[in-house]
């Protein structure tokens, strides 16, 4: 029931986006800037379809291993358990322990993990983090986001055009219409992005509980985790923010380091030791 309930608060969610970027889209241009909104969020989700893994694994350094890596090895035995095809496996060579998924589906998808990951954590703890990166392949979470993202940076986007074009020239548009549009729009369609994430991290936290069959080994992994970001800064693009199991810290704070993209690590780990004290994986 709670699976049923988070899936279908996002699908609402990504309707609210659409609704959002066709509205910028009519304030642009009438049914002209409707066509406008639809090809400009078709074209990023194609190339985000595409390409976002492959950016994604470059922006940090990631090098692909094969079955002479233990990390390999434990992928392997996570994907027979959940009946999923072999993913890539990739480590990428930053000290702040982290990991994510990556790829538009279960038959194109690849795992990473840091160096400081597999340093940091036992054998139990990693295979516990990779049953959640896992379950985020499962569910095709990495699509789901992808669509969320590229959607909104699709609406950013008409924000500014329609700050320099105008907007409509058939009706006289209140200036404070064209403010709205360029700051409330984009910042909405953010929030409700990281509204999605942060539902898709509860459900594949349980998923990961469940896969690796020791919720207590993920709450022990998060807190570790979430322990030593606080000590070392990820040099990552903060638009991959959302991949990752726990928000990545960069040197320093910025804006954009306000919305955070997962939910309160605290509340995370609560869970998970409520879901090892009663025997339960609910989702």
């Amino acid at each position: 029931m709670v699976r049923f309930y988070n899936n279908l608060k996002t699908a609402l969610l990504l309707g609210l986006l659409t609704g959002l970027i066709l509205f910028a889209g009519e304030m642009i241009g009438g049914q002209q800037g409707l066509i406008i909104a639809l090809i400009l969020a078709a074209a990023m989700n194609f190339f985000s379809f595409f390409f976002s893994d492959k950016i994604a694994l470059a922006s940090v350094g990631a090098e692909e291993v094969g079955p002479e890596s233990e990390l390999y090895q434990i992928v392997a035995e996570l994907v027979q358990k959940a009946n999923l095809p072999m993913p890539r496996v990739y480590i990428s060579p930053q000290q702040a322990p982290n990991a994510f998924a990556t790829g538009r589906g279960p038959n194109h998808a690849a795992v990473c993990a840091t160096e400081g990951l597999l340093q940091m954590l036992n054998r139990k703890e990693i295979a516990a983090v990779m049953g959640h990166e896992l379950t985020h392949v499962k569910n095709r979470d990495v699509l789901t986001m992808t669509v969320a993202s590229t959607i909104a940076g699709a609406l950013t986007y008409l924000g500014y055009m329609f700050y320099w074009g105008g907007g409509r020239r058939d009706r006289d548009t209140h200036p404070l219409v064209a403010l709205l549009l360029i700051i409330v729009g984009p910042l909405a369609a953010m929030l409700i992005q990281m509204a999605i994430s942060r539902s898709r991290e509860y459900i594949a936290d349980a998923g990961g509980a469940e896969l690796s069959g020791d919720p207590m080994a993920l709450a022990t992994a998060l807190e570790k985790i979430h322990a030593a970001s606080q000590q070392i800064p990820m040099r990552v693009n903060p638009a991959f923010n959302n991949l990752f199991i726990a928000e990545p810290r960069g040197v320093g704070e910025s804006l954009a380091n306000l919305f955070q993209s997962h939910p309160p690590m605290e509340k995370r780990i609560q869970k998970l030791i409520g879901r090892e004290s009663t025997g339960r994986f609910a989702m």
